[in-house]
């Protein structure tokens, strides 16, 4: 492996741990949960503001694959890894703390439900960089 692309493989990694750190700090820092999501094809509401994994590397880290099976690749690394394909987070209100009291299930970072940015779950952190990293390993990034 040349220099070039040890240099641009470790500059996605960090990309995608920054893009992790960001969605914790955008729109999920107002509302401090969400639901972790195995299949992108489930129902859509108004209601829930969803990021797939490839959303949120385009969105947060700047990084789109650079050749089609990228997001195939992406996507097969996160189902054999066990890991969610995408995150929905309420936008109305925080659930189980609709009045922002600060409360969070016990069970908040368990990467089994509801999980609280604010409990220390990396679920969405590890969502965006386990994309990032077979995406760019497929296309040579």
């Amino acid at each position: 492996m040349t220099i070039r692309a040890t240099s641009r493989r470790t500059l996605t990694l960090g990309a995608g741990a920054l893009a992790a750190l960001t969605l914790g700090s955008t729109t999920a820092n107002a509302h401090h949960c969400y639901i972790p999501m195995y299949s992108l094809s489930g129902p859509a509401s108004a209601n829930w503001e969803v990021y797939s994994a490839e959303r949120g590397a385009a969105e947060i880290a700047g990084y789109t694959p650079s050749c089609d099976s990228g997001a195939d690749a992406g996507y097969a690394a996160l189902r054999a890894a066990g890991l969610p394909v995408g995150i929905k987070i309420k936008v109305s209100k925080t659930i189980g703390d609709p009045k922002d009291e600060g409360k969070m299930n016990p069970n908040g970072a368990n990467g089994k439900g509801l999980e609280y940015f604010g409990a220390g779950s990396t679920l969405a952190d590890q969502m965006v960089g386990t994309w990032i990293a077979a995406a760019a390993a497929e296309c040579g990034d």
